[in-house]
């Protein structure tokens, strides 16, 4: 998991504090737009877990902590999403607060591990092995009709293998209207990814012309035309020749 984080958090739980009798406080893992999630280690067992809380205002009346169990219910056979265990209870300011216990997972997030790389980017090559490792965690996601809707450096936690990647993915965000644009905006929030790890506009124009064959410049209507899904963007990774 992402090293320990310090800062003001709206649940602001410290080091120690027990929840639901059940799970002890470790750390906090990260912030994101819908909550907080925290290090947690259970009581009884002594193991390591997850847990997310929901910020009041983005799960009025458990609407979106509803929707990531379900989804992830229906979504369970993909190895790229973290899989949540159990819903708990805790009051908090007068408020009763559900949360999310979760499997920890070990690893950087993106971010950090390019932060940690020379020049705070990778290279061209690896780059690849990268945007294959997410377009294969995604393409069973929109094989099952799905989307994530919220892909970036920081919401992706790094396994490295070798030259391959592996990663676990946090935090759906569901888009409204048609399932095949929610789709669509993974694989441009998945080229995105391609484009901040490589250094971002400062080093673009340096890329080879394979990787600006994959990124279209960014512009959404040449990204399109070659990949609608993970699936398609795998395959032509899968059958790029970067010799010719």
């Amino acid at each position: 998991m992402p090293s320990k984080i310090k800062r003001k958090t709206l649940f602001n739980f410290e080091p120690g504090r027990i929840l639901s009798r059940k799970y002890e406080i470790i750390s906090l893992l990260g912030v994101g737009w819908e909550g907080e999630v925290y290090r947690v280690k259970e009581i009884d067992t002594g193991i390591e877990r997850a847990a997310k809380f929901f910020f009041p205002k983005r799960n009025v009346r458990n609407k979106a902590l509803k929707m990531h169990v379900k989804k992830s219910h229906a979504l369970r056979h993909c190895r790229i999403l973290v899989q949540y265990n159990t819903i708990e209870k805790i009051h908090f300011q007068r408020e009763e607060i559900s949360y999310l216990i979760s499997e920890l997972v070990e690893g950087p997030l993106l971010s950090q591990y390019i932060e940690g790389r020379p020049g705070k980017r990778i290279l061209a090559f690896e780059g690849l092995h990268l945007l294959y490792g997410l377009s294969s965690g995604v393409s069973p996601i929109h094989h099952a009709g799905h989307h994530h809707g919220d892909l970036h450096l920081d919401n992706l936690i790094l396994t490295r293998k070798g030259l391959e990647y592996e990663f676990k993915a946090f935090d759906f965000f569901h888009h409204t209207g048609q399932k095949s644009e929610g789709i669509f905006t993974d694989v441009l929030h998945m080229i995105d990814v391609l484009f901040e790890a490589l250094g971002g506009p400062k080093c673009y124009a340096r890329q080879p012309q394979y990787i600006k064959d994959i990124i279209c410049g960014r512009k959404q209507n040449l990204i399109r035309k070659k990949f609608k899904n993970a699936t398609q963007l795998k395959v032509y990774l899968q059958n790029l020749n970067i010799l010719a």
